[in-house]
C-alpha cells in the first residue's frame, strides 16, 4: 500500500445513499460522543469492567488498580456523571456498581468486538 489506497482516487458522489442522510436523518450524536470521550480513559474502563465482575468500594478499586482513592474518586465521580456506575451507601463505606445492563453490553460487546479483531 501507498497510502493512498484507502481514500477514492476520484471524486464520486453516490445520490441516493447521500440523500439517505440528508435533511436530518443523522440523529443527534454529541451524548454519544460524549459517552465514548469518559470511556476512552484506561483507569475508567478498568473500572468498569471491574464493576461488570462485582461491585467494590473505592478503597478496594484503588488497591485492584493500585492507584490512589482521590485518583480513583476521580473517574468515578465522571463515570456517574455519565450514568455508567452508581452508588450506595453502607455506613461508613461507598460501594460502586454498573448503573445498569446497557453498561454491561458495552463492556461485553467492546471485549467482543477486539476478541473477534484479534
Amino acid at each position: 500500500m501507498n497510502g493512498k489506497d484507502d481514500v477514492c482516487s476520484v471524486l464520486c458522489i453516490h445520490p441516493e445513499k447521500v440523500a439517505k442522510f440528508n435533511d436530518g436523518q443523522i440523529p443527534e450524536m454529541g451524548k454519544l460522543a460524549e459517552l465514548f470521550k469518559v470511556l476512552g480513559d484506561e483507569t475508567r474502563t478498568k473500572i468498569l469492567y471491574i464493576l461488570s465482575k462485582e461491585e467494590m468500594c473505592v478503597c478496594d478499586l484503588a488497591s485492584v488498580l493500585n492507584a490512589t482513592v482521590s485518583n480513583v474518586s476521580h473517574h468515578l465521580r465522571l463515570l456517574r456523571g455519565a450514568a455508567l456506575v452508581r452508588y450506595r451507601k453502607e455506613g461508613k463505606v461507598v460501594y460502586y456498581t454498573l448503573d445498569d445492563h446497557h453498561v454491561i453490553n458495552l463492556i461485553k460487546e467492546g471485549l467482543e468486538h477486539l476478541a473477534h479483531r484479534g
